[in-house]
This record gives structure tokens, sequence and C-alpha cells, in this order.
């Protein structure tokens, strides 16, 4: 073998590890980025069903009209946990928050019986609540509906920002890595050129001629996407190890489906811009196949 032929072999396997180190790259950069987004969506879904509303009652409710009003906040669909703080309960409470004993200063305890109720997640945006609040107020037994209301609008807002710029983040992130990555794979292909335009020459057909560098493609995303798992078990691993008092995610089938998702990205990413790459230089002139 000629040392003209070592380089060229040499520059198409240098091209060829490049382009699938890009790959690995830009997938593991898009799988962190819905590992963190899935994360975020997670812990919104926490904020959100810690969202406390506190029904009070009114000092001459009846044992019967408690119960009531209890059993239709267990089965009010935006409820998810009911709470019954007797106006004892609330005493002490407020109490040891204070640091010193308001009933006997004021010589009474004016903390009415009352329900901590704690919404699900899809019902605790402002809406909801001002419904759950009207029709509470309807109710024999119920004096008033306590929350804080100027919180959840902030809360509500902050976490869609939050998201949006998120989401935006991914999707600028995955035009501009398709951008780059496109050019990559087709320098790799360009360093391939002279091969192509031999077996053009020879009468070989496009399938033929093309069907070898899908093959190769279809393997530089399976690599890229292994390189891309470990590269997101190491960031992961790191996270939960340098920030456990964040809860990142954790459920399996999410990380199952980010992985395959890397997977399937990988190969689709390859296989498409490999054909759009090698179909470039098949529709190329023998005399123009220098140029790029």
């Amino acid at each position: 073998m000629t040392d003209s032929n070592k380089r060229i072999r040499r520059k198409v396997r240098n091209a060829y590890l490049i382009s699938t180190i890009s790959v690995a790259l830009v997938l593991f950069l898009l799988g962190g980025v819905g590992y963190l987004i899935l994360s975020a969506l997670g812990a919104t879904e926490r904020i959100k069903e810690n969202v406390t509303v506190y029904v009070m009652l009114t000092n001459d409710s009846l044992p019967e009209a408690k119960q009531a009003i209890q059993q239709k906040l267990t089965l009010h669909p935006s409820v998810n946990a009911v709470k019954y703080i007797s106006k004892e309960e609330a005493a002490q409470e407020f109490q040891s928050y204070l640091g010193d004993n308001f009933v006997e200063f004021l010589e009474e305890n004016p903390l009415p019986d009352s329900y901590e109720v704690t919404l699900k997640a899809e019902a605790s945006d402002k809406d909801h609540i001002a419904a759950l609040e009207k029709e509470a107020l309807t109710w024999k037994g119920v004096d008033e509906v306590v929350y804080q209301r100027n919180v959840i609008d902030q809360i509500t807002s902050n976490i869609n920002k939050f998201n949006l710029v998120l989401l935006l983040f991914g999707a600028t992130l995955l035009f501009i890595s398709l951008i780059l990555l496109n050019n990559t794979i087709r320098v790799t292909i360009f360093s391939k050129r002279y091969v192509i335009n031999t077996m053009k020459l020879v009468g070989a057909t496009r399938w033929f001629i093309m069907k070898p560098f899908l093959g190769s493609s279809i393997l530089q995303g399976m690599y890229a996407g292994l390189i891309s798992w470990a590269m997101l078990l190491l960031m992961i691993m790191g996270l939960n190890e340098g920030l456990p008092e964040i809860h990142f995610l954790s459920d399996q089938r999410y990380l199952i489906a980010i992985f395959a998702a890397q997977m399937v990205g990988g190969i689709l990413i390859s296989l498409i811009f490999t054909t759009f790459a090698v179909r470039k230089f098949l529709r190329m002139r023998a005399g123009s196949i220098h140029i790029y």
C-alpha cells in the first residue's frame, strides 16, 4: 500500500471518527436538555401538588355539617387530600409560630375549625381554585376559603416562563446542531468523493453506490448513540451526587424513552444526512468532484 493510499485511508478514518463524535455530542446535548426539561416538568408537578387551600368553618357548624363538607371535599375532582384541623390544633400551631400564648392574652381562641385541602396538580391554577372557592362557599357550615392568590399566580407565571425558556433553548440547540451535523457529515462524504466517482465510471448503479454508505451511517448512528448514553449517564450521576437536594428525573420509563430517542435519533440523523450528501456527489460531474 502506497503512502498516498495510507494518507487517504487515515483522512477518511479521521473524518468518520470526527463525524461520529459530533453526532454523539449533539445527541448528548439534546438528551441532556430533554432530561432537564422532564425534570423541570416533574418539579412543576410537585410544586403544584403542594398548593394548599384552607376551608374555614363557621363557629356554629354541627358535626353533621362538618362530615358533609369533608365528604364533598374528598369526592371533589380537584382535591387530592383533605385534613381536618380543629381550632385547638390551629391555636397550637399558631402559638408555636408566634412563640407566645395568644389565647391567654385574648382570653379566647379566635381561630375556627378548618379543612386543609391539597389540590391535584392539574387543578392548582387560579381558575380551578376560584371555581372550588365559589362552590365551597355555597355549602352549609363554610365561612370562607383562604389561599394565597398572589403566590399561586406568581408560581404559575414563573413555571410557564421557565418551561418556555427550556423549550426554546432545546429547539434552538436542535436547529443549530442539525446544521453543524449536516456540514460535518457532508465533509465526511466529501473525503470519499473519488471512490464515488470511480464507482460511477465503472457503471455502478446509484443504489449499489449508496448501500455501503447507508450501512456505515447506521453503524455510525449506533456508535454515536452508545457514546451519548455513556455521557448522559455520567451527567445524571454527577447531578444526583452533586445536587442531592434537587429531585431530578428518576423514573426509569422516561430515562428509557430518552435513551431510545438518542439511539433512534443518532441513526436517523446519520442516515438522512448521509443520503443527501451521497446524492449530492452522485449528481456531480466527474470534472467537478474537487469542488465542495
